[in-house]
């Protein structure tokens, strides 16, 4: 898919998410809907959910609202990709997630990967967005920079 199909993918799914979640507060739902609605709008995402900071057990993350086979439970910052972007609080996109140290593998049917760090208002991580594609080199610059404005639109407002 070339970028100009994916910016139109994602510019109709800010539309959608604007229009659905206009209002609602809650974390959890918001969560739900953002990752029911980018998993049905891209086949090429294979799993498609959060990472939550964990308010008990410091400076790690656990499985939030998501669409997928089954993710990991729990990751400690600074490990796998996940863990990485909630250490740096930047973004990462993973062309081959065979190739990237430390990974951790949910599903060994994943070969590529984005992450963007997802945060509140005041500026505080609460989570990260992760998305998983069975085909490698699926996510690129276009993915990034339009899940951070998802994430930004709908957490930091």
């Amino acid at each position: 898919m070339n970028s100009d199909q994916k910016n139109a993918l994602y510019a109709d799914a800010m539309k959608e998410l604007a229009s659905i979640t206009e209002g609602e507060t809650n974390v959890t739902a918001l969560m739900a809907t953002v990752s029911c609605v980018l998993a049905e709008k891209f086949d090429y995402y294979f799993w498609t959910g959060f990472y939550i900071v964990d308010p008990v057990k410091e400076n790690e993350l656990v499985v939030g609202p998501y669409q997928g086979t089954l993710g990991c439970l729990r990751i400690p910052f600074g490990r796998g990709v996940c863990g990485t972007v909630a250490s740096s609080l930047k973004s990462c996109v993973v062309e081959d997630v065979h190739a990237f140290p430390g990974h951790i593998a949910c599903d060994s049917r994943s070969n590529s990967e984005i992450v963007v760090p997802v945060l509140d208002r005041q500026g505080a991580l609460i989570a990260v967005f992760d998305v998983d594609s069975v085909q490698t080199g699926s996510f690129d610059e276009t993915d990034q920079k339009a899940l951070e404005t998802i994430m930004a639109q709908v957490f930091a407002r």
